[in-house]
């Protein structure tokens, strides 16, 4: 892992005992540290600094303003960039998103005013910093990825990616199936990235969930895509995800309505059974979310996105991404700024206190 900023390591120590069964299970805290210089921090858990209190602008960057630690030991979720663009087959530029997604983040706030979800209240949670990928050699780069993600899921700990282009998903995804076995699916995308080769390659952007059914990683009658559209290379460019047994959404299916409905069935097809939760920006539409490198017309909403991330409350969630931020294309930061909020939907799922306030459809 890239070391950010030693001087932002956690200013309690916590020393846990015990594993973690379920998705962001409490750990029991012995030891507490408290600075007294940092407001509201008199607690168990990593609380960002309020704003109310540490201007927004100052400070180096982590995810949420939360505390930077090395690995990922003792923690229930843990904030990871993977920065690679390696993969990109049209405008790069998300090596960069996981430095800007950081940088946005210090708008976000402790509490989910929406659900009323306070993860800080019952998660350890920490920014640890980046994969130290290889710009030069893309195979090496998802052997990296791989043996980190095996590192981190080795201690119980929920990564919570910030990408980097959707390559990673692929070997993510191997060191999740190698500790849960195959893994139900909800992937929010433009595309289902199912090709085979794409000039001559079989690893890239485009391709990472056909190898992920060719090596067993996905439970196929437990993978959901949403939000496809876009121009393709043949009349029915999702035949093959529909011969796998996942079940396809395009976006046609999602205009002009909620989305809650959708994920009670979501809900329904994934049950009890291991899932990850990957999202690709370009499912938004690019007037919301410009900054990404292979944008489509006529995509979801923010509102939507955000409906379908609350949707997954609930779930046997083992892994979430958040990919494809280009910032070079949203001088504005709007787009790393919504990444950002959708990161802390994910991390809001399984807060313990109080529970999630999810209207029913």
């Amino acid at each position: 892992m890239l070391s950010l900023a030693r001087n932002l390591n956690a200013t309690r120590a916590i020393i846990h005992a015990g594993t973690s069964a379920n998705f962001f299970c409490r750990r029991p805290a012995l030891v507490l540290c408290v600075n007294p210089n940092r407001k509201r921090s008199g607690k168990r858990y990593n609380v960002p600094p309020s704003a109310e209190f540490v201007a927004r602008v100052s400070g180096i960057p982590t995810m949420a303003k939360l505390p930077y630690q090395e690995t990922a030991d003792g923690l229930d979720a843990a904030f990871i960039g993977v920065p690679i663009d390696t993969g990109t087959s049209n405008r790069p530029g998300a090596r960069f998103g996981p430095r800007q997604i950081r940088v946005e983040s210090a708008l976000l706030r402790s509490y989910n005013s929406g659900t009323r979800a306070a993860p800080y209240e019952s998660l350890m949670v920490a920014d640890i910093g980046d994969v130290n990928v290889n710009v030069y050699d893309l195979k090496d780069t998802c052997k990296r990825i791989r043996d980190a993600y095996r590192t981190i899921l080795a201690t119980g700990c929920i990564p919570l990616t910030m990408g980097g282009d959707h390559t990673i998903a692929y070997p993510i995804l191997q060191a999740v199936a190698e500790r849960h076995g195959p893994v139900g699916l909800v992937h929010v995308d433009a595309h289902a990235d199912t090709s085979d080769v794409v000039l001559g390659e079989k690893i890239g952007h485009g391709t990472p969930f056909r190898r992920c059914v060719e090596e067993g990683l996905l439970d196929c009658k437990r993978v959901v895509q949403i939000g496809l559209r876009g121009t393709g290379y043949s009349a029915d460019s999702y035949e093959w995800s529909r011969a796998q047994g996942f079940r396809v959404v395009q976006v046609e299916e999602c205009w002009f309505k909620s989305l809650s409905p959708l994920m009670a069935e979501v809900r329904a097809q994934m049950g009890s059974g291991p899932v990850y939760l990957s999202f690709d920006i370009d499912a938004l539409d690019p007037g919301f979310a410009p900054g990404t490198g292979t944008p489509e017309i006529a995509g979801l909403t923010p509102i939507q996105g955000v409906e379908i991330i609350r949707g997954c409350r609930g779930l046997n969630l083992v892994g979430c991404d958040l990919v494809e931020v280009s910032p070079p294309y949203d001088t504005t930061g709007n787009t790393a700024l919504t990444g950002a909020n959708l990161l802390f939907e994910m991390l809001s799922l399984r807060s313990l206190t109080p529970p999630l306030l999810i209207p029913d459809p």
